[in-house]
């Protein structure tokens, strides 16, 4: 059985620091891109970042440039998203997700192959 298992969210102050984790198991994603997405209380879900199978293109929405960088461990089957500088803004429940196609993944997200089950990240201001 496939599997996407996030971790690493918690509660930060404004300013902070969190690592999300995504662990993959049931198959291997090493030719699958990869991506984070998001979702606050009464928001629709939105991209976050995405980076290809290789590691070699990354992407990210705009409103999170500068601040998060998205990494990922190909043999490990593991994807990181590392988030500096937290505003209040991203507090969200944060997905991952894979796709065998990048563009799928830098989309809204319909029509992705696999998702997790989310992990809550909140940011106090």
């Amino acid at each position: 059985q496939v599997q996407l298992v996030e971790s690493g969210g918690g509660l930060v102050q404004a300013g902070g620091s969190l690592r999300l984790s995504c662990a993959a198991s049931g198959r291997t994603f090493s030719q699958y891109a990869m991506g984070w997405f998001r979702q606050a209380p009464g928001k629709e879900r939105e991209f976050v970042a995405a980076i290809t199978w290789g590691g070699g293109t990354t992407q990210y929405r705009d409103s999170v440039k500068g601040r998060f960088t998205i990494s990922r461990e190909k043999y490990k089957n593991t994807m990181y998203l590392q988030m500096n500088s937290l505003k209040s803004e991203d507090t969200a429940v944060y997905y991952c997700a894979a796709d065998d196609s990048f563009a799928v993944v830098i989309g809204s997200g319909q029509g992705m192959d696999y998702w997790g089950k989310g992990t809550l990240v909140t940011v106090s201001s």
